[in-house]
């Protein structure tokens, strides 16, 4: 009380020191919103050249080698993207443990072990998948397996690469961790379309992705407070990647499984005009995604309660304000979207587009608050998100009489998670200003 009394009073009367306090832990605040804004326009800057990328990419293959072959590719490229639940999971915890650290030697300590402990999860995925290739093949009715026997290579990179982002990510880099995803989008987009225009097909656009993860785990380097030489005895806690690995295999779940489902379910015209929806309705996801990444280091480095409560305010009205402008656009444009990026064939999935914009940004709101929860060292949002996947999953088998009953249920579901952890949320944060209050 007496403390609070000081801070309250006219800034002539203060004790000495107290306004040059106040002003300091002002200033940090003030530095801590800077970088979160200034790298989320960075991260969305780059993650909508990167989508243009990839939405070029997925044009150009298709043109090139026709339905039945873009239909492997995309089969491989889903299999990387349940592999990404591990990269992610080694990206989230390197930037986390950079961030929490002052010492240069300590920092670069933390990303070399690491990579180290990357790289043996990466190539024994990577060794998996090799082994298991026909089999696998066989069920996926893939022409080749040495389709899956090229992706492995890309596979035995892949967690080393989420280091080497984490790494630019701890520090705030976002600049050079812009540029990686630019740098991987670009190298897979030219040398598919080389490899396959020379005649390699779909080994050609897999080795493409292939390589592109190998190149991008170089390209840009690590910033340089991490090349020195390393302080001795510092290894990172590996309950932190175990907590980020259930974060994204939830994560990875949720954004991919209904998709997978819906080829199960429905014929492949409906399959694929789904998809398109699915592919305009997660560039929200992409763009909340980037502004999450720009606060997830400052979270985990700042260490007043003040200062945390200001880092997760700004990420949250930034998503908030790009969902209703997402969700507004393609409730107005629907038809003019789906037929101006995909063709006349698709525009009848226009009526589904505001729906499933719905469902991802509902998500998004989600998301914001789990990875700060995440930052601090609170892993309950990661086990409940892990529920709710396979809740989609359950749902999605029980009721899915159209398309749109499909997303119904995801927008029912994502809804009360939303509900679920932003009352856990509120609650945690109500508790934080009471005993704030109290001393």
């Amino acid at each position: 009380m007496k403390m609070a009394q000081q801070l309250e009073a006219p800034l002539d009367c203060a004790p000495k020191g107290t306004w040059l306090l106040t002003f300091k832990a002002r200033l940090r605040r003030r530095e801590s919103q800077d970088i979160v804004l200034g790298g989320s326009l960075i991260m969305l800057l780059s993650t909508t050249l990167v989508s243009g990328v990839n939405f070029f990419y997925n044009v150009a293959m298709a043109r090139m080698m026709g339905p039945s072959e873009f239909g492997h590719v995309t089969a491989a490229v889903t299999l990387l993207m349940l592999a990404s639940a591990v990269t992610l999971s080694f990206q989230i915890v390197c930037a986390k443990l950079v961030a929490q650290h002052d010492l240069p030697g300590a920092k670069a300590g933390l990303y070399r072990s690491m990579a180290r402990r990357a790289w043996i999860a990466s190539l024994t995925l990577g060794l998996v998948l090799f082994a298991g290739q026909k089999p696998l093949a066989a069920f996926l009715r893939l022409p080749d397996p040495w389709i899956l026997g090229v992706l492995a290579i890309g596979i035995a990179a892949y967690a080393p690469l989420g280091v080497h982002r984490g790494a630019m990510q701890g520090t705030c880099s976002f600049g050079r961790l812009g540029s990686n995803f630019i740098v991987e989008a670009t190298a897979r987009f030219l040398i598919a379309v080389v490899l396959v225009a020379a005649g390699y097909g779909v080994l050609g656009a897999v080795g493409a992705i292939s390589a592109s993860v190998v190149v991008a785990c170089i390209l840009p380097p690590v910033p340089k407070e991490l090349q020195i030489q390393p302080l001795p005895g510092v290894h990172p806690p590996m309950r932190e990647a175990f907590q980020a690995m259930v974060f994204f295999v939830g994560q990875v779940i949720i954004n991919n499984v209904d998709i997978l489902m819906v080829k199960h379910f429905f014929p492949p015209q409906q399959a694929g005009l789904y998809a398109a929806v699915a592919l305009i309705g997660r560039v929200l996801y992409l763009g909340a995604w980037s502004v999450v990444s720009a606060m997830f280091p400052v979270s985990a480095a700042s260490k007043k309660r003040a200062e945390q409560q200001q880092v997760v305010f700004l990420p949250m009205v930034l998503v908030f304000g790009l969902v209703v402008v997402f969700v507004l656009t393609v409730s107005f444009l629907p038809q003019a979207i789906m037929h101006g990026v995909f063709g006349v064939k698709f525009a009848e999935g226009g009526p589904l587009l505001a729906l499933y914009a719905a469902a991802t940004g509902l998500y998004a709101i989600s998301v914001v608050m789990m990875a700060y929860e995440m930052s601090r060292r609170k892993a309950s949002t990661a086990w409940l998100q892990l529920i709710f996947s396979g809740g989609v999953i359950l749902a999605i088998s029980i009721f899915h009489h159209d398309l749109r009953q499909v997303i119904v249920v995801q927008v029912v579901l994502m809804a009360l998670m939303l509900l679920l952890v932003s009352a856990g949320f509120v609650r945690r944060q109500s508790r934080v200003l009471a005993e704030e209050a109290a001393a």
